[in-house]
């Protein structure tokens, strides 16, 4: 281990860090939060979302069970999305998929040196799925899913489903952009919090990426409800009280992508807490949500997305009676 640093060596770093996130926070305002309506994109969007459950349905085949689905996940990465390192099943190898939005590709990599790749382009579900298959069976390895979609209206078998084939580079793109300055911010919020809190992580059921903070206390039992998808699923989801926070690409009326909190149980009064201007309690949704082009527009985007996290917080912590050890002090915030 290195040794502790002065205190002369720390507070130049710090200040260090302090003057690259002023210049980052300009140059993010500039230009790193792109504009990406909802209908730009949105057939795109239904496409992607049924390839991303295909992978991430793969992770859910191969991990071991963690708490509220964590293992299910997909991480944000320099380039895209992946599942991560999962056992291929032999206990001997190791393997991850990968979703490359620079250059865009499907990466399949497995702990013996083999790999394949597949490009992203216009083609409909059933082909990704057969030629996505193929690629596995290649290398000796296999999905092992059930391979029809959840937390959607119509849950047309992928096989099956030759009615989503949009791929919009720029716009897949973009929108990785976005998750990806949303999740180096949402882990410095993460940072605040001394308790139990997931990853920054993005959930295919759903498409969103979020992160969840925890009391610390179980809570009452969901009542499931979600389209194509077990009660079981929400119910083991939603087993802890919990305050989340996250951002999604927008549909269902929203025009655009949107940050959203919530808490569950929702204490009482949390529709009216106090929250930043621009953001606003949706009573359909049951979450605070806040514009992405408030966000984008803002000054400093950063410190929207933080102080919208915060108050949202703030609400589900003192109405509903947390633990106020489990944060960091504001003096150590990172």
């Amino acid at each position: 281990m290195q040794r502790a640093r002065s205190f002369l060596e720390l507070w130049g770093h710090r200040e260090y860090v302090g003057n690259v996130r002023d210049l980052r926070s300009s140059a993010t305002a500039a230009g790193r939060w792109p504009d990406l309506p909802f209908e730009s994109w949105a057939d795109t969007h239904a496409t992607l979302h049924m390839w991303t459950q295909i992978v991430g349905k793969t992770r859910l085949a191969h991990a071991p069970m963690m708490n509220h689905w964590w293992q299910v996940a997909l991480y944000v990465t320099s380039r895209g999305l992946t599942t991560s390192a999962m056992p291929a099943g032999d206990d001997v190898r190791t393997f991850s998929v990968d979703f490359d939005f620079i250059d865009h590709r499907l990466d399949i990599r497995s702990s013996d040196g083999r790999a394949a790749s597949m490009a992203l382009v216009p083609q409909s579900v059933s082909t990704f799925y057969a030629t996505y298959l193929a690629e596995l069976e290649a290398l000796g390895l296999e999905a092992g899913i059930h391979a029809v979609p959840n937390e959607v209206p119509v849950a047309t078998p992928f096989a099956k489903d030759r009615e989503h084939a949009s791929y919009d580079a720029d716009a897949a793109h973009a929108w990785w952009v976005i998750m990806s300055e949303s999740q180096r911010v949402l882990e410095r919020f993460r940072g605040r919090f001394l308790g139990k809190s997931s990853p920054t992580h993005f959930f295919w059921g759903s498409f969103d990426l979020a992160q969840t903070r925890f009391s610390g206390r179980r809570a009452p039992r969901h009542g499931g409800g979600a389209p194509n998808c077990p009660d079981y699923v929400m119910v083991e989801a939603y087993s802890h009280e919990c305050a989340s926070v996250g951002v999604w690409p927008g549909g269902s009326g929203i025009a655009g992508p949107a940050f959203y909190a919530y808490s569950y149980p929702e204490p009482a009064g949390y529709a009216r807490a106090p929250h930043p201007k621009g953001a606003a309690y949706d009573q359909t949704m049951r979450e605070f949500i806040m514009p992405y082009d408030v966000v984008r527009r803002a000054a400093s985007p950063d410190d929207a997305i933080l102080d919208f996290a915060q108050a949202a917080y703030e609400a589900a912590a003192q109405l509903g009676n947390w633990d106020r050890e489990l944060e960091r002090p504001t003096s150590e915030w990172p």
